[in-house]
């Protein structure tokens, strides 16, 4: 069964690319490799692999990073490599929704066992891509770019207002309270500062919407928080 089955190794490092995919060919596995984040989202994306071993320090985009996008549209099994005794590391990695983590060196024994464990995991959930693209009227995002147009424009968004407007895009039609949002984009010792989130959803109306005093993409709904409304059908 595992012969139709496909990796993807993403590291910098030509040696330790070389070292897994030779191996986990030989357990019968299709192999592709990458050598940093952004190719990595790229072939996750078009390609559709079955898991993901993910390196974490590397050039361009760190796996961290990558993780990140590939979790905004995307459930393919992730598997970690870290350094040897970098325990944050796995857990932020554990934390941002990788399924597993190896860490350097390891014996290409300890890598096989955790690649069939994962895949074993995954194996009766619905783990293929959603979609790369969300639109909503005239407004579209690149969630594995992490881009934003509103019809052929881009828009340049901060991190914080592109994460902000991540939650309303994974959430569309449900009503969203202040303190909800403050807990998911600034952590929960923000949950009372509605300050900050009145400045940022204004500042992001700005850019996104086209009258942004009679707004489509984020609207309010007062004394209970703010939502994106579905698409109106066509």
């Amino acid at each position: 069964m595992s012969r139709n089955l496909r990796i993807l190794i993403v590291d910098d490092e030509q040696l330790y690319r070389h070292l897994v995919k030779v191996n986990l060919e030989s357990e019968g596995y299709e192999v592709i490799t990458a050598t940093n984040g952004e190719e990595c989202l790229e072939i996750v994306s078009n390609k559709h692999p079955d898991l993901v071993i993910l390196d974490v320090m590397m050039p361009k985009l760190d796996g961290f990073s990558a993780l990140d996008r590939i979790r905004q549209f995307s459930q393919v099994p992730i598997i970690m490599l870290t350094g040897k005794n970098e325990e944050q590391d796995r857990v932020r990695g554990l934390n941002s929704g990788a399924d597993d983590y190896v860490s350097k060196p390891f014996s290409a024994t300890e890598l096989i066992a955790r690649v069939k464990a994962v895949l074993r995991r995954s194996a009766n959930e619905d783990q293929g891509i959603s979609n790369r693209y969300f639109t909503h009227d005239d407004l579209k995002i690149d969630l594995a770019r992490a881009e934003v147009w509103r019809e052929d424009t881009p828009i340049y968004l901060s991190a914080t207002e592109y994460k902000l407007l991540i939650q309303f895009a994974h959430n569309v039609g449900k009503v969203m309270a202040a303190e909800e949002l403050l807990s998911a984009i600034w952590g929960p010792q923000y949950r009372d500062d509605k300050e900050i989130l009145w400045v940022s959803i204004a500042r992001l109306r700005q850019k996104l919407e086209k009258d942004p005093h009679t707004p489509k993409h984020i609207v309010t709904r007062s004394g209970l928080g703010y939502l994106m409304p579905p698409n109106e059908p066509n």
